[in-house]
């Protein structure tokens, strides 16, 4: 059932733009249709999108709670640009508070073991609470952020949250994201002019430098998939 669902997706919007392509999900699965945030370089772009396209779709955060600051203020400004109601949704406190108390606030940089349980409390659990009754989930995943992603389609199946997902940047370069950011005068985070290209949490992200893979700046000390749970294992 899913992959006849995909698959009637991608017929239906052949030849459709990306506008065109939120509009029409979002008027065959009304008040379905989500899409997930981080105010990332991608994100924002489809953001400008949504909002051009007057698309009835419900924008989505995840505070893990240890955000950069840099990433609140791009959240603000985001609201007030677009005038749009951004939810937000928080890991649950009690297991928060038994993680630090059981591991400490570090336990993350001791194992890929603990750092993905901080991850699935933090990220996973309110991502699965954002999608729960919900048709299509918006990314801003793109084919180059890493090997894991390469593979991906426009729309697919997610087995994890059962989903479909639309992909809209998918094929999009770096440089073309950054250029749609400045041809239209979308907010960015500050921190992409200091070499942050993917950012998440502050503790877990640094910035990369020339010749690095563009995922390199996340979980750094890691030898790892440089995944969370969300879009992979």
């Amino acid at each position: 059932m899913s992959e006849a669902i995909v698959k009637t997706l991608l017929d239906k919007t052949a030849g459709f733009s990306i506008e065109e392509t939120l509009f029409f999900l979002a008027d065959e699965y009304k008040d379905k249709v989500v899409f997930s945030t981080s105010f990332g370089q991608e994100d924002q772009v489809i953001t400008d999108l949504i909002n051009k396209s007057n698309a009835a779709v419900t924008i989505f955060t995840l505070d893990t709670g240890r955000l950069f600051q840099e990433t609140y203020d791009v959240f603000h400004r985001t609201q007030k640009k677009y005038k749009t109601a951004i939810k937000v949704y928080f890991p649950e406190a009690k297991a928060v508070e038994e993680l630090l108390e059981k591991k400490g606030p570090n336990s993350f940089f001791e194992s890929v073991e603990n750092r993905k349980e901080c991850c699935f409390i933090r990220k996973v659990v309110p991502l699965k609470k954002a999608l729960a009754g919900n048709k299509i989930w918006i990314t801003g995943l793109r084919a180059e952020q890493s090997e894991n992603r390469s593979d991906l389609h426009l729309f697919e199946y997610d087995a994890n949250f059962d989903i479909v997902k639309f992909n809209p940047l998918l094929r999009w370069t770096l440089e073309e994201v950054q250029k749609y950011i400045d041809d239209h005068n979308v907010p960015q985070n500050s921190l992409h002019k200091k070499g942050f290209v993917s950012i998440g949490c502050a503790p877990c992200t640094r910035a990369i430098v020339e010749g690095e893979d563009i995922r390199a700046g996340r979980w750094y000390w890691e030898q790892s998939h440089k995944e969370c749970g969300l879009h992979g294992k």
